[in-house]
């Protein structure tokens, strides 16, 4: 595989359509409706001319909709051409995605080499050994259903290590059978939910395990806190790294100097309607799945633009709301938390008036966190331009989908 240009630009909206793309969707019967065929029927089709596939859309009509016209499903997964899996549903009911069966890992591989220190390991070792600690169930894809045997939850160069979908009703024994099938398992890397990671850094800091084979740690699956960063970094000391996208658009971006590199062999990205801070919606095209061609997808995160790549804000369902009606995003609001100490995790949930309370789970049991309160209540009412409160808690669970959530908007 070629070496990847790591300088490349985002592209604008006035950009021509990729080929591949319209290749892709020209014979899905979604795409046969009048206003996509008037699109398609422009001399040289612009990003911007073209409408957007919505995140209800694709749940209405995928898969059938977006195979190629006549492909028999039924026959593709029987033959072992492609693989049926679900979304977690973390922004509204859960979505049938087909992809053939390389293609996850294909993707992957594409958006880790936009990273020069990651590139250089895959060099040097294809099949590096990771562990990866993430909600059971939030994907078929890379994560367990059920209880399983350590054997079962050995795949290739994989073990799949947690099988909780709350990290926080974990006894120490669980947790130290956990560190210790890391490390028998001595991974090259942990491929954690940032929840996830954060809540086994702070067993394995309090009962001082490390991990010698340990070079990089990819934070994955959902928004990255600076709390949860300050937590994996402090223990386990090697590089930290994000790689964000979705089971329907694949990987699509990697985390490199500070900011979020695209992946342009999988996907061209925009960003609709940015406001004057530069943050807008994330809309995807995607290049390399035949299977699910999606053009201007309405991924559901705000993201904004900066020279060379990204900042991934968060999910819109979790943006808040100013006084003054502006909106928040995550990580607009997770910045509050910089260099605040003694934090595991919190959820900061809006009410429809506008008011706000912070729920705070300690890093160690018993600690009140008072600094913390003391410093965060008055930050976060001057953001939001409402009042906020604040209360230790020793439990924040997870939605449905098995996701955590740190901003939540109430609505009446």
């Amino acid at each position: 595989m070629s070496t990847p240009t790591l300088t490349a630009e985002p592209p604008r909206t006035d950009a021509a359509v990729p080929r591949a793309a319209l290749y892709a969707a020209a014979d899905a019967p979604f795409y046969g409706s009048a206003d996509w065929q008037a699109a398609f029927a422009l001399p040289c089709p612009r990003l911007k001319d073209l409408p957007r596939v919505t995140k209800s859309q694709l749940r209405e009509h995928s898969p059938e909709g977006f195979l190629p016209a006549g492909t028999e499903l039924v026959r593709l997964l029987r033959e072992g051409v492609v693989e049926e899996e679900s979304t977690s549903g973390t922004s509204g009911a859960s979505v049938r995605v087909i992809f053939g069966r390389t293609w996850w890992a294909e993707q992957e591989d594409q958006a880790l080499r936009r990273n020069p220190f990651v590139r250089d390991r895959l060099t040097a070792d294809p099949g590096l050994r990771r562990a990866v600690l993430t909600t059971p169930g939030c994907s078929g894809v890379s994560c367990a259903h059920r209880w399983l045997s350590r054997a079962q939850r050995t795949q290739g160069a994989t073990l799949f290590v947690n099988q909780s979908r709350i990290p926080f009703i974990l006894g120490e024994d669980k947790l130290a059978a956990m560190a210790d099938e890391v490390a028998e398992w001595s991974p090259a890397f942990l491929d954690v939910d940032p929840v996830h990671g954060a809540w086994f850094a702070l067993h394995c800091e309090r009962h001082g395990r490390r991990f010698p084979s340990l070079r990089f740690i990819l934070v994955s699956y959902e928004f990255v806190s600076v709390v949860h960063r300050a937590i994996i970094e402090r223990v386990f000391g090697v590089p930290v790294i994000n790689l964000y996208g979705s089971s329907e658009t694949g990987h699509l971006l990697v985390e490199d100097d500070g900011v979020m590199r695209p992946s342009p062999e999988t996907a061209v990205l925009e960003v609709a309607s940015p406001d004057g801070a530069g943050v807008g919606e994330l809309l995807v095209t995607t290049l390399t799945n035949p299977w699910l061609p999606l053009l201007r997808y309405e991924i559901g995160d705000y993201v904004e633009l900066r020279a060379g790549g990204y900042l991934v804000h968060g999910r819109k369902r979790d943006a808040l709301r100013r006084a003054d009606g502006g909106v928040l995003t995550t990580r607009q609001l997770d910045q509050a938390f910089a260099d605040v100490t003694g934090v595991a995790h919190y959820q900061l949930r809006q009410q429809a008036d506008g008011s706000a309370h912070l729920a705070l789970l300690p890093e160690a049991a018993g600690d009140d966190l008072a600094e913390a309160r003391t410093r965060l209540t008055p930050t976060l009412c001057a953001m939001l331009g409402a009042p906020v409160s604040a209360e230790v808690v020793d439990l924040i669970t997870p939605e449905d989908s098995g996701k955590f959530r740190l901003t939540v908007r109430e609505t009446a």
